[in-house]
């Protein structure tokens, strides 16, 4: 049985540039290629669910430009449920994502109709929350439209999941109405305010959150795979040793698989692999939602 979720979280154009290397300030490097790819981590996210056959509606906003038009027509293509999707008079957000050689990214995101998704807008589609279980959410909308969604979904009854990236500084109250936090180890460290150098000071930020209300933590660790905590214990699942070809949208593919094993069999240790086999794909390819793969893709891994 698929997972039937809400994403409320942002739609971007990434306008990806393939380099050698990554300028430094004041430097001026030639490029290999731009790519006009539909990004935003919330799409990204609800494109990478959709794509594993999950039940997914979305709450978001996008300009009434033609990377607006582009976008809502790659989210129908991937069967998500976009009735819900307001325009707004003003631009569609962009991302601009350097691509060095090695995978390596930077990005500047100008947020543009995603920062018009307010309380009010969620408030006036509480039955798109209502009608799903697991309640998704990132950090690329204003973060009071987060912190309202959760307080909604969690009255609703249903599960909360934070992908808090970009970091931020986030209130305690915000905090309590989040089931599972998925954070990578720069985001972590800015919430608990703990600096992290190792297992012991990973243990300790995990812990803060914890503390806090949170119930489980899924740290992302590029290159060093995942680390889950929740009350009782904490355990490391080692990445799996792929080519990198480009690093983006990595984090929305595990969240994707992840969720998508999760709202089946609540079984976390299946439920991480999983993420973890649908990023190691992502990595081998170039973009964002064009590199998310789908379930025989997944079933089809062997490594």
């Amino acid at each position: 049985m698929s997972a039937s979720i809400t994403v409320v979280g942002s739609i971007n154009m990434d306008l990806v540039v393939r380099c050698d290397e990554i300028p430094s300030v004041g430097e001026t490097l030639i490029g290999k290629e731009l790519l006009q790819i539909p990004g935003g981590k919330g799409a990204n996210q609800a494109v990478a669910l959709a794509k594993l056959n999950n039940d997914v509606i979305f709450l978001g906003k996008i300009g009434r430009d033609n990377y607006g038009h582009e976008l809502l027509q790659s989210m129908n293509r991937a069967n998500i449920n976009t009735t819900y999707i307001e325009r707004e008079n003003i631009s569609t957000g962009i991302a601009i994502i350097n691509v060095d050689k090695y995978g390596n990214n930077n990005i500047v995101v100008i947020p543009g109709a995603n920062g018009e998704v307010d309380k009010d807008y969620l408030n006036k589609n509480v039955e798109a929350i209502d009608r799903s279980d697991i309640i998704l959410f990132q950090l690329e909308i204003p973060i009071e439209t987060v912190k309202e969604g959760l307080k909604i979904s969690k009255k609703l009854g249903k599960t909360t999941i934070l992908n808090p990236a970009p970091a931020a500084d986030l209130d305690d109250e915000m905090i309590s109405n989040i089931d599972i936090l998925i954070p990578n180890e720069h985001e972590l460290e800015r919430m608990s305010k703990v600096v992290i150098k190792d297992e012991e000071s990973l243990v300790k930020a995990a812990k803060v959150l914890l503390s806090k209300g949170i119930k489980e933590i899924i740290v992302t660790l590029g290159s060093k795979g995942v680390f889950y905590m929740d009350h009782e214990k904490h355990q490391y699942f080692e990445a799996y040793k792929v080519d990198v070809i480009d690093t983006t949208a990595a984090g929305d593919s595990f969240i994707g698989g992840f969720i998508s094993s999760y709202g089946e069999n609540k079984d976390i240790v299946k439920s991480i692999n999983m993420g973890q086999k649908a990023a190691s794909i992502t990595i081998q390819r170039i973009g964002a939602q064009s590199s998310l793969p789908t379930e025989s893709e997944i079933e089809r891994i062997n490594i």
